[in-house]
């Protein structure tokens, strides 16, 4: 027991109000855990158990506060409130007492109950100790082995949390890790993609490989992957003081609608295999989207030719087609180097400068070229049809001006008739 409970459970923090829960109702979960650990959120993540009705009351709550409402699971009765700033969870309670649920759950840390009719704690499984330790411990076995995922899940709360894993339960983990490849593979990208988001999660992954359970979903790791996985965050880190807007660059996600970042792209490149083509398939079995899919295999493809393109020709194709990909490219590059730059005490930072501050210049033609005369005006000036070999002038006009050849519309389409077969 408590002797006193965090400020921040108070219902008066809640998205609704208090009046619309039975007794008794328990609030558990990461928002329990965060609040005894002192640990602020931004965005509320409220989990409740209901002794009956769940689904009714979330309903009640969703349609008074014109909330958003999701049944997410009709045969276990549990319901999502959405709110602007806050989701609540409500499930119905699994079993004759809270503290029966409680022992249905992954981890002692997060099997504390709150009741806020009462401001009562109840922690049978002495989560608060293992709080107060910095331990991740499984309430059971079974537990585990209900829902694979949960395995993955402890790489994911130790990254997350700062903590370690008590060592039965990274044993345990171990000897079930074959059985995540029962889970949906979404379920594992999501907790794959929380590992990549920080640099904390980075020696998770390399744990979580060598403990048997990413394996079989990135069956093609060495342990040259691993250097180069550790090596990333570094990597960030340097052209980050160096290049602070390339800094900020990889953190942002691939799209609004997918949350891996640059940076994650960097590290998903150093796990799956160096080949595009092998790279595509194991991100596709892994339900990766189009995007983060196109933008793993873009790296893998032009990392190399980072190094190498030193004409303006060169560096203009280069930069066509790594696009937004260029920040991920240019830490993959980095890492694939450190080991021997570093050896030999040279800067690893002086190959990739000129090109990275090209890139960051919008005013750099080679990086960020702009048109003097659009395909259609090319088809009009010269009467050709719509064709590949429109764009292949285009392609020239553009190359020609940022050789100092030409600068004027005119002066492009006069390039481009002399380009065309007599």
């Amino acid at each position: 027991m408590f002797k006193s409970v965090p400020s921040t459970l108070a219902p008066e923090n809640w998205p609704f109000s208090l009046e619309w829960l039975p007794q008794p109702t328990y609030m558990v979960g990461g928002a329990v855990r965060d609040a005894i650990l002192g640990r602020s959120r931004e965005y509320w993540d409220l989990d409740f158990v209901i002794s009956s009705d769940a689904v009714k009351v979330a309903r009640a709550i969703a349609r008074h506060y014109q909330a958003g409402f999701v049944l997410l699971d009709p045969v276990r009765k549990i319901a999502r409130v959405v709110f602007p700033q806050a989701t609540a969870d409500f499930a119905q309670q699994e079993g004759d007492s809270v503290e029966t649920d409680l022992h249905r759950r992954d981890f002692t840390i997060n099997a504390i109950a709150y009741n806020p009719h009462t401001q009562e704690i109840i922690d049978p499984l002495n989560g608060y100790a293992d709080l107060q330790a910095g331990l991740l411990r499984m309430v059971s076995p079974a537990n585990l082995a209900d829902d694979p995922l949960r395995l993955l899940r402890a790489y994911r709360q130790a990254a997350q949390l700062g903590f370690t894993i008590e060592p039965k339960t990274q044993t345990t983990i171990r000897s079930l890790a074959s059985q995540l490849s029962q889970v949906a593979a979404e379920r594992v990208r999501t907790e794959i993609g929380y590992l990549l988001a920080s640099p904390q999660g980075t020696p998770w992954i390399a744990t979580a490989l060598a403990d048997g359970l990413l394996t079989q979903f990135f069956p093609n790791t060495r342990d040259e992957s691993i250097h180069q996985l550790a090596a990333v965050d570094k990597i960030a880190n340097l052209l980050t003081q160096h290049w602070p807007q390339l800094g900020v660059q990889l953190q942002q996600s691939v799209r609004e609608t997918v949350k891996t970042t640059w940076l994650g792209i960097a590290k998903l490149a150093c796990l799956v295999h160096p080949e595009p083509t092998v790279a595509e398939i194991e991100l596709q079995q892994l339900t990766y989207s189009r995007a983060e899919i196109r933008a793993v295999t873009t790296a893998l493809k032009l990392w190399l030719q980072l190094k190498t393109a030193h004409t303006l020709r060169e560096q203009y194709f280069l930069f066509q087609e790594a696009g937004m990909a260029f920040g991920a490219i240019a830490v993959l590059a980095l890492v694939n180097d450190i080991l021997v730059e570093a050896m030999s005490g040279e800067n690893p930072l002086l190959a990739y400068s000129p090109l990275i501050t090209r890139y960051l210049n919008p005013d750099d033609l080679v990086a960020h070229p702009t048109q003097l005369v659009s395909g259609k005006e090319i088809m009009i000036a010269l009467n050709i049809p719509a064709s590949p070999q429109v764009g292949e002038l285009l392609t020239e006009i553009a190359l020609a001006k940022i050789e100092g050849k030409i600068s004027t519309p005119e002066e492009a389409i006069a390039f481009a008739k002399k380009l065309l077969p007599s």
